[in-house]
């Protein structure tokens, strides 16, 4: 596979988190102490686009998005400009405001919870997207469950997004996509028209796994590795031209159009050192797109992958534990796998 040389266009999600780390998850009506608050950019857009920039800033990378005329819609512009990021596709809403999560993060373990403000994410619609002057190698959307105009029926592709990435194909650009975890929604209904118009999709177990009804997890509580490639399978057979990619805590796993299955366990970082998961799927998200932009083999995408997701653990916020190519590369080296 050649590497690409014209960049990567993010496109979807932005939003604002708000960390706030506890020292546990309480019941109904009692009380947690919030140990700490920080503030920090969050959605796919954000998360994703930053990392790869930190990871290699020579890459051109511009933003598409909709935020609002407010002080959150500042900050994540302002935190894209620093990072070099093109953010002349973002639009400004005069009536919405940006959207926001409070992330509830357990200080003992990294494990989060989200509270969520759809905000300006809920009405950006792709009509509003001015795909003329797209001039990149991949572009990358997401999340697929978070914005509702995308998500919404088309009579004619099954989905918006659907219809979004067939128009992006139709310009000879390579199409990525991510989703969001949610409970009570048709993942096949939502997610399957758009996968016919993917060259890469990159999700966690539950997404893929959820498409098709089958469970990811064993009776022992450990990844299910045949019912999570049969899930990739399908996934591929539905439409995705090029590689489904699918990460969990434990592991990564990657099936290409030849058919090809491989699966690389998790670096195994000692809990002490573990201040955070927000955005730890962006940061393998990051890390797939950067493998596959320069023409890396399944194994080394990975492998690169995984460390730039470990990266992320050393941060209580979505980006700042993102290093730069040659330190991901010493984190495969200083970390052993883990074991399932």
């Amino acid at each position: 596979m050649k590497t690409m040389k014209k960049g990567i266009t993010f496109a979807g999600t932005v939003l604002v988190d708000v960390v706030k780390s506890i020292d546990f998850y309480p019941k109904l009506g009692m009380l947690c102490n919030i140990k700490s608050v920080s503030q920090a950019v969050g959605g796919c857009v954000p998360n994703t686009a930053i990392d790869l920039a930190t990871i290699d800033p020579s890459i051109p990378i511009s933003a598409i998005g909709k935020v609002g005329k407010d002080e959150y819609g500042e900050y994540v512009v302002k935190k894209m400009q620093e990072k070099g990021i093109d953010t002349r596709g973002i639009l400004f809403s005069e009536t919405e405001p940006t959207a926001f999560t409070d992330v509830m993060n357990l200080c003992d373990s990294g494990e989060r919870t989200f509270f969520h403000c759809k905000g300006t994410n809920q009405n950006f619609a792709p009509e509003e997207i001015d795909l003329a002057p797209i001039d990149c190698d991949l572009l990358h959307a997401g999340y697929i469950l978070l914005l509702d105009k995308f998500d919404a029926p088309d009579p004619e592709y099954g989905t918006g997004m659907a219809r979004f990435l067939h128009d992006v194909q139709q310009k000879g650009i390579k199409t990525s996509v991510d989703v969001t975890s949610s409970s009570g929604v048709d993942y096949k209904k939502i997610i399957g028209p758009a996968l016919k118009y993917c060259d890469y999709i990159i999700f966690n177990e539950i997404e893929c796994c959820g498409i098709w009804g089958i469970e990811p997890y064993g009776a022992d509580g450990k990844p299910d590795i045949p019912a999570i490639r049969e899930a990739m399978e399908k996934t591929m057979a539905a439409g995705v031209r090029e590689k489904v990619i699918v990460h969990c805590k434990k592991a990564g796993f990657l099936l290409d159009k030849s058919g090809a299955f491989t699966y690389l366990t998790s670096l195994d970082i000692p809990r002490s050192e573990i201040r955070g998961s927000v955005g730890a799927g962006d940061a393998f998200c990051a890390g797939s797109l950067y493998g596959i932009y320069n023409g890396y083999g399944d194994e080394e995408i990975l492998s690169f992958a995984i460390a730039a997701a470990s990266a992320n653990l050393f941060s209580e916020n979505s980006v700042d534990g993102m290093l730069p190519k040659a330190e991901l590369d010493l984190l495969n080296q200083k970390y052993p796998r883990e074991a399932l």
